[in-house]
């Protein structure tokens, strides 16, 4: 009978295992935990995601008692100690450089539409208990803030950088390496005139919301076409610059774009895209929904609410975690050309993590054991 892996095994085979080790002596990863390697740490950590752990007993007992899959998966055993060793010692930038080798890999297994190159940019807070005494108070929140960049059109983080929660987000966007030609899309946390320009200068549109404060002249009125009006809200579309003395850092036209959104509030638009029509560039903003569903969809669905550490090592790891086990689905999602929902599909396989069956199968009932042509009412005999 020919060996059919499991449903974690299979998920497992989208990280590249020389890379993986490659990381991990490059950060000494392996050097202080002994007998629990950074493959047991990554693979035990996963699962916890996955199957919806909460605690370092629960993932103990339950791990534990799937112990005849263990070898398959390249770990084995573990002990709840052990593992709370790992979480405060093993550095987290060893499952960063996993994030990121894996986005990567995302980029050519996930589907693209068209060829425009779009990214998002956004930061969500993850709210700490006061158990957790290093964790810096912003005003609102006391814990740490999740910055991504994400890919709408692959479903996909590009990067992630875990900070403080009192730091300001257009502090870690402006470090985020530039992408050119490519079109960026964020809220008014990220005014920065001279991030602007950098942009500008490497061929990228941005479309962003304006501060009330923002001074501008030089009003230029364009034409707005009536599908516009009817079907986006536009209700004017302006070419502004910006006033003395931001007018130095960012010397560029801009168009200030002005629509009604559908609850009847007036929403004001800022790009340098002189080309795209209005209506596409309030689409665009529209899109940026699209990550905050993102946020949503991990905060719910996946552990980053309730923490297997007090330390804030053992925090950033469980994070990483849990978006390395989010492009694991995706990218087993499309490996198995799966139709069902992202939330269907994450429903199936922590039911059936160790199910030896295909993914392309994982929602199909197993095949019945009877032998064919048997009739439903009659008995079956077993003999020794």
């Amino acid at each position: 009978m020919r060996y059919q892996n499991t449903v974690f095994g299979d998920l497992l085979k989208a990280v590249p295992r020389r890379r993986f080790a490659a990381i991990v002596g490059r950060h000494g990863g392996d050097k202080y935990i002994k007998g629990f390697s950074a493959w047991d740490h990554l693979v035990t950590l996963v699962f916890g995601q996955l199957g919806g752990l909460s605690s370092l007993r629960e993932v103990e007992t339950v791990w534990n008692a799937q112990a005849t899959h263990h070898y398959h998966l390249g770990s084995g055993p573990i002990r709840r100690s052990t593992l709370s060793d790992a979480n405060r010692r093993r550095p987290s930038a060893i499952f960063a450089e996993v994030f990121a080798e894996l986005s990567s890999l995302a980029c050519c297994a996930l589907p693209r539409e068209g060829q425009q190159v779009l990214r998002l940019i956004d930061s969500t807070p993850i709210p700490l208990a006061s158990l957790h005494k290093w964790a810096e108070w912003n005003g609102r929140t006391r814990g740490l803030k999740t910055h991504v960049i994400y890919d709408p059109d692959a479903d996909r983080p590009v990067h992630l950088e875990i900070t403080a929660a009192t730091v300001n987000d257009v502090v870690v966007g402006r470090r985020q390496p530039i992408e050119p030609g490519a079109t960026y899309v964020f809220d008014k946390a990220y005014a920065d005139y001279a991030w602007w320009r950098r942009l500008h200068e490497a061929g990228c549109c941005f479309v962003t919301r304006p501060k009330g404060n923002v001074p501008l002249y030089g009003r230029v009125e364009r034409p707005v076409s009536g599908s516009d009006r009817d079907e986006a809200g536009i209700q004017g579309d302006t070419v502004v610059k910006l006033a003395s003395p931001q007018r130095a850092r960012l010397p560029i036209p801009l168009r200030r774009i002005v629509l009604h959104r559908e609850d009847g509030r007036v929403l004001t638009l800022l790009t340098n895209d002189l080309e795209r029509s209005a209506g596409a560039i309030a689409a665009l903003y529209r899109k940026r929904w699209q990550i905050e569903l993102l946020f949503r969809w991990i905060k719910q669905h996946l552990k980053i609410r309730a923490f297997l550490g007090r330390s804030e090592n053992a925090v950033r790891l469980q994070i990483f975690a849990a978006m390395i086990a989010f492009l694991l689905l995706r990218i087993a999602a499309r490996h198995s050309r799966s139709g069902l929902l992202a939330l269907r599909f994450a429903d199936l396989v922590r039911s059936r993590l160790f199910d030896r069956r295909p993914l392309v199968h994982i929602d199909k009932s197993p095949p019945s054991s009877r032998p064919a042509g048997c009739a439903q009412n009659q008995l079956d005999f077993a003999y020794a």
